[in-house]
């Protein structure tokens, strides 16, 4: 390995054999190359505001029934970036073959309360919503009264004038 990065330094010179040399000599301590910048996450729908993008978020997220809540994680996950994409992604996959969710026909359904920012936060928003569950082929949910929920949502500008949501935390 050592030889081969000779012959690379020696066919670089200059400022960037300064700058591979740090690496190879890192690489030579560690074992390991440092990896290059991820590409920049896109999304397939963003929103002008932060507020409008996480009302957006939201209301898709708490209306599913069992036939499309899968395809509905995905379809959020194209419009979110980092944490609460890969939250999303893992939804839709747990989601999409779960035999109980599916034969007890269960629904969610809710409206999005209130959106206000978190203090001492730029980007972090409280998130109050109340919901209501129900499922048509079974009696689990028979009588359960709506429920509030709380969560921190997280938005980012991916685009000038454009947010989308990049993280979620329920809180309750």
């Amino acid at each position: 390995m050592v030889c081969c990065a000779c012959a690379v330094l020696a066919a670089c010179g200059g400022a960037g054999q300064t700058a591979l040399q740090h690496k190879v000599t890192q690489a030579q301590r560690t074992h390991e190359f440092p990896a290059p910048q991820p590409p920049a996450e896109s999304v397939t729908q963003g929103s002008r505001t932060a507020i409008a993008a996480i009302r957006a978020f939201v209301t898709a997220y708490i209306n599913w029934n069992a036939q499309s809540v899968s395809g509905d994680m995905r379809a959020l996950a194209a419009r979110s970036v980092g944490q609460a994409r890969s939250a999303l992604q893992l939804a839709a996959a747990q989601t999409a073959d779960d035999y109980e969710l599916r034969q007890g026909g269960i629904a969610n359904s809710g409206k999005v309360e209130v959106v206000a920012p978190l203090p001492g936060s730029r980007d972090q928003y409280v998130v109050v919503t109340r919901e209501t569950t129900s499922a048509t082929n079974t009696t689990l949910y028979q009588g359960l009264r709506p429920a509030w929920h709380v969560a921190i949502a997280t938005v980012r500008q991916v685009r000038p004038g454009v947010w989308a949501l990049s993280g979620w935390q329920p809180q309750s």
